[in-house]
């Protein structure tokens, strides 16, 4: 897009070969995508070389996350989680792959207390991450204290960024704006939209995570492009969305409905939408 470039992540509820997505997505306009390795029939390499072949910006990866809390843990569960993440950041560094975006946790039922083993884990992949030369892009998800304790720790050494999902913003951390603290640091976005916290009294869960198109939720854009031109990130614009309902859930049925490349149509026209308003904002500061 004119001043400013998108990428859309592929996602395995497209329902068509991660090939075929990143060529899909090159037709619709988008003029990078990011991989997954939380599926684990990615092969990282493999779209890596489509990607460079198609001439396409291949923004970053993300590592798997479902060892997240084992970080925090005494043992060897955690020393395991910690080589996994190792083994990703390897991957990002050989394939050229400037950034690996992380979970800091992963739970509803802690007590979310900080572990200095967690932190020291952290700091021995932010210290490798350096040594690569990639970005390790911590991103807001449940148990922001994680988040919290990792970037006040963390936040000096230089390879530690900060990933901003949008849609995590309303359903895990109660609509509160971590670019106010950690937009200095702001490396990748993962724009999507959100309902909020359907329980009223607050309680979360992961099937409010529903990363819907953007402007079919409660989100602010306004507010986003705002934060966004306010702390300086000038880096594409990076959206994660789905075509999969959460159990018991129906918002994301319309997109699992419609053939593929209307969706991939419809996810290029929002974030043209998001875009402009993020150059207006950037015009508007500039005046």
């Amino acid at each position: 897009m004119y001043k400013q470039k998108l990428c859309l992540a592929l996602n395995p509820s497209y329902k068509i070969p991660y090939d075929e997505q990143i060529r899909l997505f090159k037709e619709a306009g988008f003029e990078g995508f990011a991989i997954d390795l939380s599926d684990r029939s990615a092969n990282a390499a493999e779209l890596a070389a489509i990607g460079k072949e198609e001439d396409l910006i291949i923004l970053y990866l993300h590592a798997p996350f479902n060892k997240s809390d084992d970080m925090w843990a005494e043992g060897e569960l955690g020393d395991e989680a910690l080589a996994e993440l190792l083994d990703c950041l390897e991957t990002c560094s050989r394939l050229e792959i400037p950034a690996m975006v992380a979970h800091t946790f992963i739970g509803f039922d802690s007590d979310n207390i900080p572990t200095q083993i967690g932190v020291e884990r952290y700091g021995a992949l932010a210290i490798r991450a350096q040594e690569l030369g990639v970005t390790l892009a911590l991103e807001n998800t449940e148990g922001e204290e994680y988040l919290d304790a990792l970037m006040k720790n963390l936040g000096d050494i230089p390879s530690v960024g900060f990933c901003w999902d949008t849609g995590h913003e309303l359903c895990y951390n109660y609509g509160k704006d971590l670019v106010a603290l950690y937009g200095d640091k702001l490396a990748v976005t993962h724009i999507n939209d959100n309902l909020g916290i359907r329980d009223f009294g607050g309680k979360i869960t992961y099937i409010d995570d529903l990363h819907l198109l953007p402007f079919d939720g409660i989100t602010d854009w306004a507010s986003v492009a705002k934060r966004l031109v306010n702390c300086g990130f000038d880096k594409p614009l990076s959206f994660e969305l789905t075509t999969r309902s959460k159990p018991g859930r129906h918002e994301n049925d319309r997109y699992a409905e419609m053939p593929i490349e209307s969706f991939v149509a419809e996810a290029y026209n929002r974030a043209c939408r998001v875009a402009s308003l993020v150059i207006k904002e950037r015009e508007a500061q500039l005046k």
